[in-house]
């Protein structure tokens, strides 16, 4: 659930990221459903069995959780 009660959705989206020596190194931006967003601020990055997460805040002051899945290559977004 989100801090105001909401359940947690993960959808599959496209992310801009910076990827200079290797894949999903830093997220810039990303499409969420029918909206832009740019990523102001990387809150925090891990390794996770799978792949790679960030915990992101958007130019809208959202927070989102970026998972980057390196077996599948497929990105999926949640918003926290």
């Amino acid at each position: 659930m989100t801090a105001d009660g909401r359940p947690m959705t993960a959808v599959h989206g496209q992310i801009l990221c910076r990827s200079e020596h290797e894949y999903a190194q830093r997220p810039i931006a990303f499409h969420w459903g029918s909206k832009y967003f740019e990523v102001a601020e990387i809150i925090a990055g891990w390794r996770h069995p799978d792949g790679k997460r960030f915990c992101v805040r958007a130019n809208t002051d959202q927070l989102f959780e970026l998972r980057y899945d390196e077996v599948n290559h497929e990105w999926t977004i949640l918003q926290l």
